[in-house]
């Protein structure tokens, strides 16, 4: 993997991430003004997909289902499990040659 690549990766991370935190922010300002709304589904949907990082910054800085539940603690789960994989990828190239040794 090149730089180019991990660069490209990155911006495309951001970029999704603006965009969670965005429909968000949408959400919280049709909450405010009786507005449609964005299913807790979809919300969450896109935290899965890779917006994790935008979706609670958007939780936390618009103040917007902080205390709704089950909702709280599924966002969390999502986080800590995008955690995991990224320790996993950053870390495979120290293992992945040991559970491949004759690859």
């Amino acid at each position: 993997m090149t730089m180019i690549d991990i660069t490209q990766m990155a911006a495309l991370f951001l970029v999704l991430n603006l965009i969670v935190f965005s429909v968000y922010y949408l959400d919280k300002r049709a909450a405010r003004q009786g507005g449609w709304r964005i299913s807790e589904r979809t919300l969450l949907t896109l935290a899965l997909i890779g917006g994790s990082l935008g979706a609670v910054a958007a939780q936390q800085i618009l103040r917007h289902k902080t205390r709704k539940e089950p909702f709280r603690s599924i966002l969390a789960a999502i986080l800590i499990l995008h955690g995991i994989l990224a320790a996993a990828l950053t870390s495979a190239p120290l293992w992945v040659p040991r559970l491949l040794p004759n690859f």
